[in-house]
C-alpha cells in the first residue's frame, strides 16, 4: 500500500512525523482528503482536527488552530498556528473558554473586542468538537 510523509509541526514543537495512508483536515473552503499521490496544493486551514491513518490502520488525531497545508509530491506538510495532540486536549478548559467567549460577545465595549470574543469561541467551539469525535473513534475501538 502506498503512504505518503505527513509532518505536523507548530511554532513551539513537532507534533508529528510519520508515513499515513490518508490525512484528513479542515481546509478553508471545507474538508480535505488526502491520499498518496496527491495534486501538489498550498492552503489555509480552519481550526479543527487533522486525522492521520497510519500505515498499520491506526489513527492519530492532532487539533489545530489553523495554519497552512502544503501538499508535496510524497510529502504532507502542515503549518499550524497552533497544535495539540488529540489526548493532550482539555474538555474542561475548552468549555471554560467557550463560555467566556459567549460572555464577552454580549459584553462587547467595542468592534475589536466582539471581533477577538468570536475568534476565541471559534477556537473553543473546534476543539470542542475534536475532542467529541476523538471520543468517537475511542469508543468505537
Amino acid at each position: 500500500m502506498a503512504t505518503i510523509k505527513v509532518d505536523v509541526v507548530s511554532a513551539e514543537e513537532q507534533i508529528f512525523s510519520g508515513q499515513a495512508k490518508f490525512v484528513a483536515l479542515p481546509g478553508e473552503a471545507g474538508e480535505l482528503g488526502i491520499l498518496p499521490g496527491h495534486t501538489p496544493l498550498i492552503t489555509r486551514i480552519r481550526p479543527g482536527a487533522v486525522r492521520i491513518e497510519a500505515e498499520d490502520g491506526s489513527e492519530e488525531f492532532v487539533f489545530v488552530a489553523g495554519g497552512i497545508l502544503e501538499i508535496q509530491p510524497g510529502v504532507v506538510t502542515v503549518l499550524a498556528d497552533t497544535a495539540i495532540r488529540g489526548a493532550d486536549l482539555d474538555e474542561a478548559k475548552a468549555e471554560q473558554a467557550k463560555k467566556r467567549a459567549e460572555e464577552a460577545m454580549q459584553n462587547n465595549t467595542s468592534e475589536l473586542e466582539y471581533a477577538t470574543a468570536q475568534a476565541e469561541l471559534a477556537y473553543a467551539t473546534a476543539q470542542l468538537a475534536a475532542i467529541q469525535r476523538l471520543r468517537k473513534v475511542h469508543a468505537k475501538h
